[in-house]
């Protein structure tokens, strides 16, 4: 009996990492219905994270909580409690930014007003449970404030030279005179996932490759660049540090919190249990909203393909679409819903429907 893992990341904005799995899992079995299936969606610290941990984590709860959203509006979302081990005898949180202050949250973007504050009130209601360690996934922001809107949560005041606490969000950050971090409440463990390597500030910084993402214009990216530079000398930082400049600058106020930053995709699949499950897999399937020249940095897809190879399975891949200069070498056969679909438009519409004839290709492909 043929054993499949299927371990996607969430197609953003589109399905579930979970749901990804189930649809591929259906295609499947319509072709070889007696597979023995194993779901382990997976994430990198972006969107999904913590649905990925749900899924994967017996006796995760979900735990409600209302936050200031980067809208400037409420956002009801919640956190994930695991349950207690021998490291975390008072249980593990796990929160992603994606879902507090993330850009998919916004109907239009707000380059210089959007913070974390929504990501630090969800930290702070974990603390508040007793929580023995903190899991973050930093993935998938919608601002550059350099995580002074999450710090503020926690206790810290960014003040001007009149001694008033600034604008928040990427607008107040030329002002930052001073930073009192009296206040700050300490933390547990926290371990950061993140698949950014970019420090902080330059031409590889937080503003000059993610701002413009985030609305901001080719004149605005040095403004809050220089601001971010004065942030990173009042908080004592070095601002080239990798991964400081993941999720506009939040990677460097969670180092300033004593937070130790990760590999997204490494530190998942360890917490759910991928190479267990994988060392028993004949064949896994992994996948993507976009499969591009980038997604062998680090990228679910290709730390999945890895984690194959070692265990001497056959790696596959399902991915919203796959461009031409990406490397699919990595897999013995891969499917694109925008081809199977005809077009973008289509995939993006269907993404359930279009996994399911996905995986039917893939388990053709596999018999053949």
């Amino acid at each position: 009996m043929t054993r499949v893992v299927l371990a996607p990341d969430s197609f953003k904005g589109t399905i579930t990492a979970a749901d990804a799995a189930a649809a591929l899992a259906e295609g499947w079995a319509s072709i070889a219905p007696s597979t023995t299936f194993m779901h382990r969606p997976m994430a990198d610290g972006g969107e999904g994270t913590v649905a990925a941990f749900a899924a994967a984590v017996p006796g995760a709860v979900r735990m409600p909580v209302v936050v200031d959203g980067p809208a400037g509006s409420p956002v009801s979302t919640h956190w994930l409690l695991l349950p207690p081990t021998a490291e975390a005898p008072r249980g593990t949180a796990v929160i992603d930014l994606a879902s507090t202050s993330g850009i998919e949250l916004l109907e239009e973007l707000r380059p210089w007003d959007a913070d974390t504050t929504g990501f630090g009130q969800a930290i702070v209601a974990a603390l508040d449970h007793g929580i023995s360690r903190l899991v973050v996934g930093i993935g998938s922001s919608a601002s550059t404030d350099g995580g002074t809107g999450l710090l503020t949560a926690l206790g810290a005041r960014f003040l001007g030279a009149d001694g008033s606490p600034v604008a928040p969000g990427a607008r107040g950050l030329a002002d930052i005179a001073s930073v009192d971090l009296s206040g700050l409440r300490p933390g547990p463990e926290v371990r950061v996932l993140s698949d950014v390597t970019n420090p902080l500030t330059g031409p590889r910084g937080a503003a000059a490759v993610f701002g413009p993402q985030k609305g901001l214009g080719s004149d605005d990216v040095a403004t809050v660049d220089a601001g971010l530079e004065q942030l990173a000398v009042l908080l004592d930082l070095d601002s080239s540090y990798r991964g400081s400049g993941a999720a506009g600058g939040t990677g460097a106020a969670l180092i300033a919190w004593g937070a130790t930053l990760a590999p997204g995709a490494v530190e998942v699949a360890q917490l759910i249990g991928m190479p267990d499950a994988v060392a028993d897999a004949d064949i896994v399937i992994t996948g993507e909203g976009s499969y591009d020249g980038q997604s062998g940095d680090g990228k679910v897809p290709s730390y999945v393909a890895g984690l194959a190879a070692d265990a001497g399975a056959t790696a596959m891949l399902a991915a919203g679409r796959i461009t031409a200069d990406a490397d699919t070498t990595l897999f013995a056969a891969s499917a694109s819903l925008t081809d199977l679909a005809g077009s973008s438009e289509g995939a993006l519409a269907e993404p359930a429907r279009w996994l399911r004839e996905a995986g039917a290709a893939l388990a053709r492909a596999a018999a053949s």
